[in-house]
Formats: C-alpha cells, structure tokens, sequence
C-alpha cells in the first residue's frame, strides 16, 4: 500500500469502514496494525466478500483488465467499484454489462480505459458517477508527485537511471 492507498484506508476508517487490501507483497504487520488493514492473498476471495472495492494500482501489463467479466460475476450485487488509479485496470465493456444487469450497483470513476474518450455507454448508466481525473487531487498525491520528480532528476543529474524512468512497453 503506497501513500495513496494509505490516504484512502485514513479515508474509509474514518468513515468507519473495514479496510482489506490484496497487494503482490503483504505489508509489515506495523503498517496493517496502524491502519487496521486486513491483507487477502486471493483478489477473488476478497471481491467476493466486500461491499466498495477501491482500486488504487498502477496500469502494468499485470494489471491490464485486472477486473474483468469473470471478477465482476464474483462480486456481490450491492457491490460499488471506485477506480481513481488507470482506466485500463478495468475492463469497461465488462463493467457497463455488470451495471447494466444488476451485477454489481454501482461504480464511481475518474479514469477510463481510453484515456479522456469516456466510453458513451457508461454515460447512458444512472449507477455510475464520472468524473474527470482527479483522483490525484489530494495533497499527499501531489506531495508524493513532486517528491518522486526530484529524486529523478537528481538521480539524472547523478548519472544513474531514475527510478521512474518510463518503459516503451509500458505505454
């Protein structure tokens, strides 16, 4: 859980939700002990038992339609996704049938698959909150932003590779 990720669990304790998380690596007990997080080794064993899935991950070729058709159908129907992380973590042709049939309630985006081309199905949809990308707009977000610019410059200006150098196939 990166800072923002730890931003939304501050977020949804204090609105008195449980926090589970499911991440590549477990977090140190310390961190899941200071923001009662509860880690889940399996994604669809913890979809399949939450009510509001926030996806805060970054767009890999992992993570490309992480939450897809068949995650969708493991969800519960009262469920609401809240993706401010990539659009192309979710698979939007996927999602709008699950929103369409009753599948899962309801979905709050500021990101979409591709990019600022809003797919208009989803805007047909009275279950959906769109927003623009702002999902960023926190000041921790902005803090972490301008930190990580720094340290690849001066990692740069050092003669080293910075460590948020972008990868061809990654775009």
């Amino acid at each position: 859980m990166g800072r923002i990720g730890q931003a939304v669990a501050r977020r949804a304790r204090a609105f008195g939700m449980q926090v589970h998380y499911h991440n590549r690596h477990r977090l140190h007990p310390e961190t899941e002990a200071e923001h009662e997080a509860t880690y889940w080794e399996s994604l669809d064993q913890m979809l399949a038992r939450m009510d509001v899935l926030s996806i805060n991950c970054p767009h890999t070729p992992a993570t490309f339609h992480l939450i897809n058709a068949r995650r969708l159908k493991l969800m519960k129907p009262e469920a609401v996704i809240v993706n401010t992380s990539r659009g192309q973590v979710v698979d939007e042709n996927a999602l709008t049938r699950a929103l369409r049939t009753g599948d899962i309630a309801g979905a709050g985006l500021d990101v979409y698959e591709h990019g600022t081309d809003i797919n208009p199905r989803l805007r047909e949809l009275l279950n959906v909150v769109l927003l623009p990308h702002m999902g960023s707009a926190t000041r921790e977000a902005r803090v972490e932003m301008g930190e990580k610019v720094l340290i690849n410059v001066k990692t740069f200006a050092d003669g080293h590779r910075p460590p948020d150098l972008v990868v061809p196939s990654m775009l």
